[in-house]
């Protein structure tokens, strides 16, 4: 085990070899290349490597910018169509007077020439093997693969084969200039797009290679295969597949959707990821079976049925949307509609590998741990964050799917159980009853460890062990909490993991949040309290002078509770039972005592409504007016004196006398509209809007006023250019998201209509924004 570990250290860290690579990469296990930093580029390299395709040099590069030669180009083709099995019987003849047996790519060239009739020389016989390759002469071999021919294409040579490639997606990525030289890095992409290709007359290119198993996804690639060693490709669903190659996947397709090709023997050939669709990381809100609500308060669709990956395993929405809570990374992907069609609980696939900060602020690691890509964004427990933001103990892994390092800065201490299979080499242990994954990255630390230690643990967003530290003294100290549900069960928050600890004292604490530690003695939960302090703004999202963080987490009664729901404009401090800063000083945990107001929040038009004159009596009907017994008055007998009592309303007959025994008086009453034949209202209020304004409103306990009122801010004149199709808009530099229910209003005609309509209506509009989203649109001309 410690040889693999050291070997596949080697490997990411480019150590330089005068080995071919395959040789190196059958020895150190992981092949990775620092300078391929495009992450499409880098995505189909390892793609085409797991096959045989194409490999890098001996010095650990693969030289994305270098051109090839026509020899090598042919070597490309033949691994391309499984073909490297009949090289034999064209290494010894001669089919070009400059392609002697003798010559390393001899069966290659002749194969491709010969064999399959895919590739020609030129006029002069010859084949001139070391010769550049063109982009257009690539596009015409493998336009041949997949059954085009000249009459199919046209006479203009390259133009036509090029036209047809970029028609048939094989130049995506890649280029329209057809006398240009292949670059390898254009290459990789021009083979990608084979794959992903059918044949003129239809079916899959990829039919040809194998059975394809479609839209799945791929979640590990360390699983354990047939032969006991531990390169084997997992798919959501659970199957392994050993890669036919022998070779191993560097961890780059992990949490990508695509096609597992599986040779008769039930072998992967590779994995093939889809080029349609599109994975969108967001932080939960709010979610039921049927919808998510991302914290910018973009509603999406999803079916109870979609298929999700949590935990560990693939199961379905309507199954995980009741253990997820407000705060959770979800990474869904999208169709080419924009419909959900897959969600990874976390920030995409499992992790293979993972970096233990050691010193704040540093990415020591993430160029290994990225396989050199560059350009990606950092996640911290969730919430968007930078180097600036890492800290001494944090835990890095890194997401292929969204090209994301996922931090995670929980720790717990706990007692070690047991292990698997030995102390010095554990790939799993026990602690607080549960069976936790340890990564390669953490034996060394483990291994300092038995069972019977006490120790604190350095986890994944997933939950898998990357580190051990002592847990005595304040280098890592513990900072695990969780939520104690009705029937004593504890669910430790770790990022996406659902941790479930047992503990003698739970049922004292149900309903609670609770920080979580072990020692020999068991399982010890303690109440959180305390904290920042302060009234709870929910407008302002600060609690007292502290900002909330993107992905605050709210808790009542041990449920989470999205902050969109807390409409109850400003909680007191006495409601706030505790809250926790993060590492930028930011509160992302509050925990809320007794009922909140969770009412939702309207957004709309004010229409000021004016009411007919009304009389109001005076409470005592004035000194001059006449006491007229039974009809505006009566008397009592009090103490033995008899004593005048007014009537409440003066009586159907009273006399109204202005400024004497009574008054006139207007009022107004506020309305707000937000959709054809949608208002509530009108209400009495001491919330001040003139007619017209666009406003955000709460309603009261009893439904019958205004618990808050907010103006909602005016973006003026916003042009349909600063659009990304129906769900932003860019401002001043800010994105904005957009609810596809969005109110719009149109002022010239005094209707709502949709969105579509405002669009078409005018060029520009005004845009009404709260809390990073638009709430109204106004069009007019």
């Amino acid at each position: 085990m410690k040889r693999r570990i050291l070997t596949w250290l080697t490997a990411v860290c480019m150590a330089v070899s005068m080995l071919p690579l395959s040789a190196m990469a059958a020895g150190a296990g992981t092949v990775t290349f620092a300078d391929v930093t495009d992450k499409s580029t880098a995505v189909a390299v390892e793609t085409l490597r797991l096959m045989g395709v194409l490999d890098g040099y001996g010095d650990g590069s693969f030289r994305p910018d270098s051109v090839l030669n026509r020899a090598q180009f042919c070597k490309m083709v033949v691994y391309a169509m499984a073909g490297e099995d009949q090289l034999g019987r064209y290494s010894t003849v001669t089919v070009f007077p400059d392609v002697k047996p003798s010559h390393w790519a001899a069966g290659y060239i002749n194969m491709a020439a010969k064999g399959k009739g895919i590739i020609a020389g030129y006029p002069d016989g010859k084949f001139h093997p070391d010769q550049t390759v063109t982009v257009g002469q690539a596009v015409t071999i493998l336009l041949r693969l997949l059954e085009y021919k000249d009459e199919n294409v046209g006479g203009v040579w390259p133009d036509s084969y090029m036209a047809v490639g970029a028609q048939v997606g094989l130049t995506d990525g890649v280029g329209s200039n057809g006398n240009a030289p292949l670059t390898r890095g254009q290459a990789a992409r021009l083979f990608l797009n084979l794959l992903r290709a059918n044949k003129r007359e239809g079916g899959s290119y990829l039919s040809t290679l194998g059975t394809p198993v479609t839209n799945t996804m791929l979640v590990s690639a360390t699983a354990t295969g047939t032969d006991g060693k531990n390169n084997a490709l997992q798919i959501a669903d659970g199957t392994v597949y050993q890669l036919a190659s022998g070779k191993t996947s560097n961890g780059s397709l992990n949490g990508l959707r695509g096609t597992m090709v599986v040779n008769a023997h039930g072998q992967a050939v590779t994995f093939v990821p889809d080029s349609t669709g599109a994975s969108r990381v967001i932080t939960l809100s709010t979610c039921t079976t049927t919808q998510i609500t991302d914290s910018n308060g973009v509603k999406y669709t999803v079916k109870s049925d979609t298929k999700s990956f949590y935990n560990g395993e693939e199961t379905s929405w309507g199954s995980v949307s009741s253990w997820v809570h407000a705060g959770t990374a979800l990474t869904l992907y999208l169709g080419d509609s924009g419909n959900v069609e897959y969600i990874f609980v976390g920030g995409g696939g499992s992790a293979t590998a993972a970096v233990v900060v050691y010193d704040d602020h540093s990415a020591t690691g993430f160029d290994a741990l990225t396989g050199g890509i560059t350009g990606y964004s950092i996640y911290k427990n969730g919430a968007s964050a930078g180097l600036g933001d890492l800290r001494k103990y944090d835990v890095a892994i890194y997401s292929a799917a969204t090209n994301s390092i996922r931090v995670c800065d929980t720790r717990v201490t706990v007692y070690y159980e047991s292990c698997k299979p030995n102390p010095k080499e554990p790939t799993t242990i026990t602690a607080l009853g549960q069976e936790f994954d340890v990564l390669p990255t953490a034996m060394e630390s483990l291994s300092k460890f038995k069972p019977g230690d006490q120790m604190t643990l350095l986890l994944t967003e997933g939950g898998q062990v990357a580190g051990a530290v002592e847990a005595s003294g304040n280098a890592a100290r513990s900072n695990a909490v969780g939520i104690v549900s009705s029937s004593g069960t504890v669910q430790m928050l770790c990022g996406t993991a659902k941790i479930e600890v047992k503990a003698s004292n739970a049922g004292s604490f149900k309903g609670q949040l609770v920080r979580i530690s072990a020692s020999k003695s068991g399982v010890t939960l303690s109440r959180l309290s305390g904290g920042a302090s302060g009234e709870l703004n929910v407008s302002t999202r600060k609690l007292g002078s502290v900002a909330l963080s993107e992905n605050v987490m709210v808790f009542r009664n041990g449920e989470d509770v999205a902050l969109s729901q807390l409409t109850s404009g400003i909680l007191p401090a006495s409601q706030i039972t505790y809250a926790r800063t993060n590492w930028a000083g930011q509160v992302d945990l509050i925990v809320l005592g007794g009922a909140a107001n969770t009412d939702t929040v309207i957004y709309g038009r004010a229409v000021v409504k004016y009411e007919d004159d009304e009389w109001v009596w005076n409470a005592d009907k004035g000194d001059n007016e006449t006491k007229r017994d039974g009809v505006n008055g009566h008397y009592e007998t009090v103490d033995g004196q008899k004593i005048w009592v007014w009537n409440d309303d003066a009586g159907p007959n009273a006399e109204k006398e202005e400024g004497v025994n009574g008054r006139y008086t207007s009022r107004t009453k506020l309305e707000v509209d937000y959709g054809s034949g949608l208002s509530v209202g009108p209400f009495a209020t001491g919330f001040t809007a003139r007619n017209g304004d666009y406003v955000a409103v709460t309603l009261n306990k009893s439904g019958n006023g205004y618990a808050s009122l907010v103006t909602l801010d005016k973006m003026q004149g916003v042009s349909n250019s600063a659009w990304s199709g129906q769900s932003a808009v860019t401002i001043g530099g800010r994105t904005y998201t957009v609810a596809s229910d969005v109110p719009c209003y149109n002022k010239d005609a005094g209707t709502w209509i949709s969105l579509d309509a405002a669009h078409a209506y005018a060029s520009t509009a005004n845009i009404y924004v709260s809390g990073g989203a638009v709430r109204v649109i106004e069009v007019s001309h």
